[in-house]
């Protein structure tokens, strides 16, 4: 079963899960300790290793913590409830995860080894700040850093690239490339030109033209449908973007027009739906840099468009990072798998 990560939130199409905590009982007498046997799916979820919050454990309850990564085991000494941990949870989400000016949990942990500090910025709002590092965790972190996930990403969506670049996938990309695509999308027009015809007209022109295509999305029996399956049916939708960086543009631009539509809602979500689109490789990180990097009225207003692209600017300042990391972390060594390591630890 699982949970809101940040539980102090009721909503139940909140969309940040965890799995509820499983906790096993081993030993008995001094011998006697506490197996958390899915830690390793908890802290997936929290985008944290799963040595943090057991460790976390082991400094809130003054015990000692053993970890066998290889293994899958992560042990708390003594014997505590699964209720009572997921309480202690709750703790950690708070101090180490949620970002502290939006409450998202979509944060990354930054480590200064040579200054002992702890970094903390969100992907969702754009925030970046320092930690508290009064708390003993923070020791166990500073010398246990975190892997870059999101230069792990980048990574592997460069090496995808490159492989379809030496023509590993050029068969499945020509699949891709004979679905129907929308007129708009067909259209002979320059790669380069973000800002077409601006009139009334033509904006009207290319909304019909979207709209056109979007009709099959809005038939009554699909809005009868459960959330998750509309869901579903709006990404099938949207797979004509893949391999097909002019319709990417148009799905830019659909999604603007989108914003216009809904603007209280969708507005202040701009990073976080650019950054589900890229994630889902609907959009390419080439595409969404050179569209961030020029504001046109082609779909939206002016204005509007400034403010698509002020929200916009977190993710994209996220995205030409992870892309700088990604080039100067090129020749760094990986660690041997076959190593298994068991580690002690008692917080003092």
């Amino acid at each position: 079963m699982s949970v809101n990560v940040n539980r102090s939130v009721l909503d139940q199409f909140y969309r940040y899960k965890m799995p509820r905590i499983i906790a096993k009982v081993e030993g008995k007498g001094n011998g006697i300790k506490t197996v958390i046997v899915n830690m390793t799916d908890v802290a997936k979820s929290l985008n944290r290793p799963p040595t943090y919050p057991t460790k976390f454990f082991g400094c809130e309850l003054g015990a000692q913590t053993q970890f066998d990564a290889k293994n899958d085991r992560f042990i708390v000494n003594g014997s505590h409830e699964a209720n009572k941990l997921q309480d202690m949870l709750d703790g950690f989400i708070r101090k180490f995860v949620l970002c502290p000016e939006c409450d998202n949990p979509e944060t990354d942990l930054h480590i200064n080894a040579k200054k002992q500090t702890i970094g903390n910025s969100c992907k969702a709002c754009g925030y970046r700040g320092m930690l508290d590092t009064r708390h003993k965790l923070c020791t166990f972190i500073l010398r246990n850093p975190p892997e870059d996930t999101g230069s792990a990403k980048k990574k592997e969506k460069k090496s995808k690239k490159k492989d379809k670049e030496n023509g590993s996938s050029d068969g499945e990309a020509a699949n891709h490339n004979d679905i129907d695509a929308p007129d708009a999308v067909d259209r002979d027009d320059d790669d380069e030109d973000w800002a077409e015809e601006t009139t009334e007209e033509a904006q009207q022109r290319r909304m019909e033209e979207i709209s056109t295509h979007a009709k099959n999305l809005t038939l009554s029996e699909d809005l009868e449908k459960p959330l998750e399956e509309r869901v579903n049916l709006f990404y099938n939708f949207v797979k004509f973007t893949h391999n097909n960086k002019k319709a990417q543009k148009y799905l830019l631009g659909g999604f603007e027009c989108l914003v216009k539509l809904h603007q209280s809602q969708l507005l202040p979500r701009v990073p976080l739906v650019l950054k589900d689109l890229y994630d889902a490789d609907l959009l390419e990180e080439d595409v969404i840099l050179a569209w961030a990097e020029k504001v046109s009225k082609k779909y939206v207003s002016k204005e509007l468009a400034k403010e698509i692209h002020a929200k916009a600017a977190p993710f994209v300042k996220w995205l030409k990072e992870a892309e700088e990391e990604s080039e100067g972390s090129g020749a760094d060594e990986e660690e041997d798998e076959d190593n298994v390591e068991v580690m002690t630890y008692h917080c003092l």
